[in-house]
């Protein structure tokens, strides 16, 4: 069994660079939300701000779990501005079908797509990159409230 990697930091010309992998397991999804807990309270987000960053970030590797093979890791890369935290979660899986991360109506939610509703609900900003060959790559932003 591989053991998560330890968090690494370094510093960029857009702000601090944190990057976490863990294995593509749902038992390691609490290690990702306790991260993305502790960078925003170092930011000092509020703490609903911060339980919503810990949710959106558990449903995002939740997804990246379901959809990759259990040999490969989950890779979440948190950058760190003065005013926001953009995560970027990314599996190399085959991905999923882009009708599926599609906005949906508020009554047309459906089980298998309430993870990435809640996500775009929880969050400022949201994009996904999808490709068959290299996985999907969902990145997040959240914006300190002024």
């Amino acid at each position: 069994m591989r053991e998560p990697v330890a968090p690494q930091s370094e510093t960029s010309e857009r702000g601090n660079i944190v990057e976490l992998r863990i294995p593509s397991r749902a038992e390691w999804v609490g290690v990702a939300r306790l991260a993305v807990a502790a960078i925003a309270s170092r930011l000092q987000f509020p703490i609903e701000d911060i339980e919503d960053l810990k949710l959106a970030v558990a449903e995002a590797c939740t997804n990246c779990i379901q959809h990759a093979s259990q040999s490969e890791a989950v890779r979440i890369r948190f950058q760190i501005d003065s005013d926001k935290v953009v995560v970027t979660v990314q599996d190399t899986g085959l991905g999923f079908s882009g009708a599926e991360v599609a906005p949906k109506q508020l009554g047309e939610a459906k089980e298998s797509g309430l993870g990435v509703f809640l996500i775009r609900s929880l969050m400022d900003n949201v994009e996904y990159e999808l490709n068959p060959e290299s996985g999907t790559k969902l990145t997040m932003t959240k914006h300190l409230p002024t």
